[in-house]
C-alpha cells in the first residue's frame, strides 16, 4: 500500500486540488467532507468530518486507520474565511471561525497523533495564509485564526520532532477557489461609519480570489513538501508580491508597513 493521506475539506477547492495531485500519484487519499453523501464527483474516497466536532473527527480517523491500518500524512486544510469590521461582526461568529480554522486543526491534529507515536512517523501540514502573517482590514479574525494556527505547529513541531513525526505549515496566497462564496460576510450597514471602506476592501478581495492562481500550484507544493526528508518550518505559496508581503512586515517600520496596507486597500 502506497502512504496514507487524510485531507480535511477534500470536497472542494484546494483541498480537492490536492487530493486528485496526490490520488493520480499513487497515494491512497481520503478526504473529508460534512456531507460527502452530496458530493458526487470525488475520484478519491470522502469519510464525514465535521471539524467543529471532536466526536466526528475521532471517527473519521479510526474509519482511515481501520480501513488502511496506517496514516501517513495528514493535511489540515478545512477552513473558512470571514470579513467585516471587528465591531460589526457577532462574536458567535468570531468563535465559530476559530473553532473552524484552529480549534479544528488541533483537534485533528491531537486524534492522529496516537498512530503516528506508535507507527514512530506522520507528516502533518497546516494550510494557513499569507493573511495570517499580518492584520489586514476588514480580515481580523481570519487573519488571527490563520496566524495563532502557524505559531502552534511552530510549538507543536519541536514537542513530536523526536518521535519521529514531522510538520509544516503551507501559508497559500489568493487561489481561484469558492472560498468567497463561503465566507461569512458581515452585512454592510448603511448609516455606519466603516460602510464605504469596507465595501471598497470586499471587492478588492473578491478581484483578487476571482484573479487568483490555479489551486494546482498548491497541489505541486505540498507533493514537493512530502517528497522532501526535511521539511521546513514555513512554505508560502502564490504571486510574488504576495509572499514579498511578508518580506517587507520584516524589514519596514511598523507605520510605514501599516501606511502601505492602507493605501492597497484605499482607506
Amino acid at each position: 500500500m502506497g502512504k496514507v493521506v487524510l485531507i480535511t475539506g477534500g470536497s472542494s477547492g484546494i483541498g480537492k486540488s490536492i487530493g486528485e495531485f496526490l490520488h493520480h500519484k499513487g497515494f491512497v487519499v481520503y478526504g473529508t467532507s460534512r456531507n460527502p453523501e452530496r458530493v458526487l464527483n470525488s475520484v478519491f474516497p470522502l469519510v464525514a468530518l465535521d471539524v467543529r466536532d471532536s466526536n466526528s473527527i475521532g471517527l473519521a480517523v479510526a474509519k482511515v486507520i481501520a480501513l488502511s491500518g496506517k496514516i501517513d500524512i495528514v493535511i489540515n486544510n478545512a477552513g473558512v474565511g470571514i470579513t467585516g469590521p471587528l465591531e460589526e461582526i457577532p462574536m458567535e461568529e468570531i468563535k465559530n471561525n476559530f473553532e473552524t480554522n484552529f480549534f479544528g486543526p488541533i483537534a485533528v491534529m491531537k486524534a492522529v497523533l496516537p498512530q503516528m507515536r506508535k507507527q514512530k512517523s506522520g507528516l502533518i501540514i497546516n494550510i494557513t495564509s499569507i493573511a495570517g502573517y499580518m492584520g489586514l482590514p476588514y480580515r481580523s479574525v481570519y487573519s488571527a485564526s490563520k496566524g495563532a494556527l502557524e505559531l502552534i505547529t511552530e510549538a507543536l513541531r519541536m514537542e513530536v520532532k523526536a518521535l519521529g513525526i514531522k510538520i509544516t505549515n503551507v501559508a497559500p496566497g489568493d487561489f481561484a477557489t469558492n472560498i468567497a462564496s463561503g465566507r461569512f460576510h458581515a452585512p454592510v450597514i448603511q448609516d455606519s461609519d466603516y460602510k464605504l471602506p469596507y465595501e471598497n476592501t470586499l471587492r478588492t478581495m473578491d478581484e483578487h480570489v476571482d484573479s487568483g492562481s490555479n489551486p494546482n500550484e498548491m497541489a505541486e507544493a505540498v507533493y514537493k513538501i512530502i517528497q522532501s526528508s526535511n521539511p521546513k518550518i514555513h512554505y508560502k505559496v502564490g504571486v510574488f508580491m504576495q509572499k514579498f508581503s511578508i518580506v517587507l512586515k520584516r524589514v519596514l517600520p511598523d507605520i510605514v508597513y501599516e501606511k502601505m496596507l492602507m493605501n492597497h486597500y484605499k482607506l
